[in-house]
């Protein structure tokens, strides 16, 4: 049996999630600061890749929700 990164395996739960019917990301505010965010501060990664970064510069706003 192989060895999956935890790359690999965050990016195929977040690839099984978005495609599931009904999965949403609605943390809370208090756990958007203190986890997602602080996380993110500190420069540390999330178990699970559920945020993804964008450059809203490069892009049309009508683009966006696509993205």
């Amino acid at each position: 049996m192989g060895v999956v990164s935890e790359s690999a395996s965050a990016d195929a739960f977040s690839e099984v999630m978005s495609s599931m019917p009904g999965f949403r990301f609605h943390p809370t505010d208090e756990e958007l600061v203190m986890y997602y965010l602080k996380r993110k501060i500190c420069g540390k990664k999330l178990k699970f890749n559920v945020i993804c970064e964008t450059d809203v510069y490069k892009w049309d706003p009508e683009d966006l929700p696509g993205i």
